[in-house]
Formats: C-alpha cells, structure tokens, sequence
C-alpha cells in the first residue's frame, strides 16, 4: 500500500501556475480545488484553468469541486482533462448515478465527506467510488489547522473499505504536513492532499518526497495495512 502525495494548487501562486506544477514533478496527482462561493465561502477557478492545467503539466489533475449542483458541473471536469473528480456528497442530488457518470467518462470518481459528516451512512455505495475523501478541516481555505476529530473517522472508514473488500483509496485533505501526516496513515487514509507544507517549502518536489517517505512508514507500520 503505497502513499500517494497530491499537492494542492490552492496554496501555489495562481500567476504562475504552470510553473508551479512543474515544481512538484514526482508528484502522484495535482489536486485542484474548485470553489464556486455557494457552498463554501471561497472562490477558485473553473474548466477553463483545467483545461490550461491539463495541457501544460504531465501530472495527472485530481479535481476537487467544493461548489453547489456537482450532478450538473462534475461531468464537465473530467471532459476538461480531470483524471479524477470528487464530489461532495452533501451537495449531491443523486451521488450514485453521479459517480457512475464520472466514471463512465473515463476518470476516478471520488466523494467527499465534510469532517461532521458520517461515514456510515455510505457504506452501500462505496462500491461505486474510486476514492473517498475525509475532510480533516471544515473545506473552503487552505492553511487551516488539521483537525484531530477527524482520525477515528479515518479507522471507520478504512475498516468498512476492508469489510467490503475494496481496493478503492483513502484520502484525506486539510492541515496535512509533516506533523500530522503519519497519524492519518496509521489510521487508514494512504492518498494526502498537501498545499502549504508542499507550496510553502524551499524545495516543492523534495517536500513531496519527504512527505510520502513519512506516510509510507507509517502505513508499513500500521495494522491496517498488514495482509495487503
């Protein structure tokens, strides 16, 4: 069970994004957030950067849409050039016929869960994901303080992923660095979205090299991953 690194583009210099995506090559996806001021209090960017994104980087794009109406909008991010799109289940009308339209199209379909938002109650429909995203801050800015609450959400979740036998990814999003990314591992989550602890490094790609050797330590380490 290896560790995948997603650096996040919210934290990287939007003048200049190109460029901030070459910085972090060896980097497993680029996650792109995508706020759209309704359902969160913040406002990002859209297909047309996406599709600029996806001409100019190798690195396949990992597109998280924060916005009202996904069952409308999300098709319209993997047709841009999102290898993997994730939606929010809170905002989803039908997440079920949505996930299987994002992969219908060709790329991961993924679902997102605020940090108060139960697990449990999704358990059915975890066959029709690719990847499932825990929240370890309330979404909407970056640099937030990671949310501790969040980790017994994690263990949950990744004891109903090996319950059902899936092989479908966990991960997490919000004040992941070098402090806290090995207590995520251990408890279940293997893909980490990372924004200031990669942006605001020295070196992006060695920052996202030292996270990933972090996470895979931890995840060799922990009992969930053992048997895998």
């Amino acid at each position: 069970m290896a560790a995948q690194i997603n650096p996040s583009i919210l934290s990287a210099d939007f003048a200049r994004l190109a460029d901030e995506a070459k910085a972090v090559e060896g980097a497993d996806y680029l996650h792109v957030d995508v706020m759209d001021n309704h359902f969160v209090p913040n406002l990002t960017l859209g297909t047309p950067v996406v599709e600029s994104l996806a001409r100019a980087t190798d690195i396949p794009l990992d597109c998280h849409l924060m916005i009202e109406d996904p069952d409308r909008w999300a098709p319209q991010y993997v047709e841009a050039g999102a290898s993997s799109v994730t939606f929010h289940v809170e905002a989803a009308h039908a997440p079920i016929r949505l996930a299987r339209e994002i992969r219908a199209k060709g790329a991961r379909a993924a679902m997102a869960l605020k940090p108060a938002t139960p697990i449990e109650s999704y358990e059915d429909m975890l066959p029709e994901l690719d990847m499932l995203l825990i929240m370890t801050v309330e979404p909407g800015f970056g640099g937030q303080a990671f949310l501790d609450i969040t980790l017994p959400k994690i263990r949950r979740t990744r004891e109903l992923i090996a319950r059902h036998g899936l092989q479908m990814w966990l991960q997490v999003d919000g004040g992941v660095s070098a402090e806290t990314i090995e207590r995520c591992a251990e408890a279940g989550a293997d893909v980490f979205v990372a924004g200031s602890a990669v942006y605001g490094a020295k070196d992006p790609a060695e920052a996202v090299r030292a996270l990933r050797a972090q996470a895979d330590r931890a995840i060799a380490d922990s009992p969930w991953a053992c048997g895998h």
